[in-house]
């Protein structure tokens, strides 16, 4: 009787301990994944879309609050990868061209060139020479911050700077079926959501990265809180009318800092 009883408590432990070996193993697989470093330039936003990982998911998982103010050298795990990928970056003024030379230049500094006398230019009193001032447009400045997509699709009832009874001319007025979907622009963080602001009905505001904004009124409901990260074409709200009456429609500003300008100039 001794010996089963000993038998028996010898194949519970040996039971046990498989059961947990497999939990380890399967825990190990569910855990895969790699860790990238942060680059210059780089943003959560363009890391997520090289290794096709929902942005808000990755901000969740290492506990990052803002995802438009990532620090270089943060180190973001990403789930299911097998390895490190480029990511290109997309924040103005860091490009190869750009760190090349600050490399090149910190490692072999330049022989100091002998300085050259400039010279005389004769000046023709009866055509004085006009300085020439490259502008970059409106419009090319705006398509180098972000890129946006329709909040949704409908005819314009009310063009940015032409005023309205809610409006004010900050943004455009889009016509659209009371209920429609209302998916965000682009990817970011709601720092706005409730209907504290006379003439908007329920209003959302998005902080997206390069300090641009974006901002969602006459909604008859809000479909995320503050504080959410949202996905870019994620719904958001539906459409609803105008306080002061009129037909259904979607009020949209688009914000750079605190300047409104034209979302034409940033949609495709």
């Amino acid at each position: 009787m001794k010996i089963i009883g000993f038998t028996t408590q010898q194949r519970l432990k040996t039971n046990s301990f498989l059961i947990l070996l497999i939990f380890v193993l399967l825990t190990g697989c569910v855990r895969q994944g790699v860790y990238h470093s942060v680059k210059p330039g780089q943003t959560l936003y363009r890391i997520s879309k090289t290794y096709d990982v929902d942005e808000a998911y990755l901000a969740r998982i290492n506990g990052i609050p803002n995802p438009t103010q990532l620090r270089v050298g943060t180190r973001i795990f990403i789930p299911g990868a097998t390895r490190t990928r480029y990511v290109p970056p997309t924040v103005p003024g860091y490009g190869t061209k750009r760190s090349s030379t600050v490399s090149a230049s910190r490692s072999t500094p330049a022989k100091p060139k002998p300085v050259r006398k400039p010279a005389r230019v004769k000046i023709s009193k009866k055509t004085p020479p006009k300085k020439v001032v490259k502008r970059t447009s409106t419009s090319a400045r705006s398509r180098i911050v972000i890129k946006l997509q329709w909040p949704l699709r409908g005819k314009i009832l009310r063009s940015f700077g032409e005023r309205s009874q809610g409006g004010g001319g900050k943004g455009v007025e889009i016509a659209a079926r009371e209920g429609s979907k209302v998916r965000a622009a682009a990817a970011g963080k709601v720092i706005y959501s409730g209907d504290g602001v006379q003439g908007f009905g329920h209003l959302m505001i998005l902080q997206h990265e390069n300090d641009v904004f974006t901002v969602y009124g006459f909604n008859s409901r809000n479909y995320v809180k503050q504080g959410q990260f949202v996905s870019q074409g994620e719904r958001i709200a539906s459409s609803g009318r105008p306080p002061s009456g009129g037909s259904g429609r979607l009020h949209f500003e688009v914000r750079v800092g605190k300047k409104a300008v034209d979302p034409i100039l940033y949609l495709p």
